[in-house]
């Protein structure tokens, strides 16, 4: 196992003669070994070696019982320990975010502040990159998500992502060294536990070396992906002027659609699988297309760019990216998003049965959520309905006129999911097995 970790770093330059590693410490099994292997490490490549735990202060005694497990393991290995602590709580609460979100935000944030120019070492495994993929696939990914998690991102070092779950109980029992379990790592209230403990099990039984083979499967992906993300960039360093693209319309359709989200991110605007598809066509064929706000794609076909055009009120489409918390299209209105995990949708209802919201079953929703205003030609299928409905037919049915000019809408990559009035699609409407919900709610300025 070791000489596969030491080709693994080795083959993506991650550790150097002189560098300083502070190895991310939990107390569990994967960061326990994790920091083992770096100590052997160490007679390889010439490296400093520390180690730093962050007590997310989640589960009282036995969250210092981990703290101070990691601390008495440094204190015999003889390596520099750093122990820090945050309130997940509180940031959850006040950023509208899952507990497992805050987490890793503050866990990151708190890597950051205490790296002090070194490298951090995370102890993603193999199990942990499947888990990802299996994610990514589920919510809806382009070839980047199904490439998993990247061995090197920035500081982020992630020297044991090929290495099986079973193999580093194997290392660690062999060593006999013991580690701490996280109580909540033994439940299903989280997505990633739900593939953790109920599909990776099916798959092995399907193929008892899944874990395994997804190494190879995923390196693969990893390897057509940077080629692809390597001709984007000659393609762009060509094509691109500005705002501008010329000549783009000569290269494969996968490069183009990669130089246009390349250019709708790096102008902070919001795109969908859907949106790219339209604006590819577009920039083929010739047109133009709205982006967000005043913001169009125009092209004659062999030249296009991002063009500011101004229209009238009653035409003016706006658009963003859905984030967690306050969102806001309209000037005097304000949207809120939050994501929820529960068992029962009623016990949400109940918490909140004063308040006018909606919710949707988060994990059903595809690729990335678009908070836009209403469209020409919008359908939607409600939930418990067996048709798709005019939009534009509801909204007279239903809505009073004073109010039709600012109406939120909500799109994943396969069409809308929520029109504000009108409901939910019934495609992301929750029920008996819905356990992380998007709770959707809006209130005047």
């Amino acid at each position: 196992m070791i000489n596969k970790i030491f080709s693994f770093v080795k083959k993506h330059n991650m550790i150097n003669k002189g560098d300083t590693v502070i190895c991310g410490l939990s107390g569990g099994a994967d960061s326990v070994c994790l920091l083992l292997v770096l100590c052997e490490l160490r007679h390889e490549i010439d490296f400093n070696l520390k180690a730093l735990h962050v007590n997310h202060c989640l589960r009282g005694a036995e969250s210092d019982r981990d703290e101070n497990f990691c601390r008495d393991l440094c204190k015999r290995l003889d390596i520099p320990f750093t122990a820090v602590s945050c309130n997940v709580t509180d940031f959850a609460e006040k950023n509208s975010l899952s507990v497992e979100e805050s987490a890793r935000k503050l866990r990151y944030s708190l890597f950051s502040k205490n790296s002090d120019g070194g490298k951090i070492a995370t102890a993603h495994n193999a199990n942990d990159n499947l888990e990802t993929v299996i994610l990514n696939l589920s919510r809806g990914s382009a070839l980047k998500g199904l490439a998993g998690i990247p061995p090197v991102r920035d500081n982020i070092i992630r020297p044991i992502l090929t290495v099986s779950r079973d193999e580093i109980e194997k290392y660690l029992k062999d060593k006999e060294q013991n580690y701490v379990t996280d109580s909540t790592n033994l439940s299903d209230d989280y997505t990633r536990n739900k593939i953790r403990h109920q599909i990776l099990p099916v798959l092995k039984e399907i193929n008892p070396s899944v874990i395994e083979t997804s190494v190879n499967s995923v390196d693969a992906v990893r390897s057509e992906n940077s080629l692809i993300e390597e001709q984007t960039k000659n393609a762009l360093s060509v094509c691109r002027n500005g705002n501008k693209l010329n000549g783009l319309n000569k290269f494969h359709e996968v490069i183009r659609r990669r130089c246009i989200a390349v250019l709708l991110s790096e102008n902070s605007l919001p795109y969908s699988h859907k949106r790219l598809e339209e604006t590819d066509r577009i920039l083929v064929s010739g047109g133009k297309i709205n982006i967000s706000g005043d913001i169009f794609f125009v092209s004659d076909g062999k030249t296009a760019e991002l063009k500011k055009i101004t229209h009238h009120k009653e035409q003016e489409f706006i658009s963003a990216e859905l984030k967690t918390g306050e969102n806001m299209i309209f000037p005097n209105r304000i949207l809120f998003s939050e994501i929820i995990l529960c068992d029962d949708f009623r016990k949400i209802q109940d918490v909140h049965k004063n308040l006018t919201f909606y919710l949707l079953d988060y994990d059903k929703i595809i690729g990335r959520v678009i908070l836009r205003n209403r469209r020409y030609g919008d359908k939607i299928r409600l939930s418990g309905k067996n048709f798709t409905s005019s939009v534009k037919k509801l909204i007279n049915e239903k809505v009073p006129s004073v109010l039709r000019d600012e109406l939120h809408f909500l799109e994943d990559e396969k069409g809308t999911v929520f029109a504000e009035y009108l409901g939910v699609a019934d495609r992301v409407s929750v029920d008996c097995n819905t356990r992380k919900f998007l709770k959707i709610s809006v209130r005047n300025k």
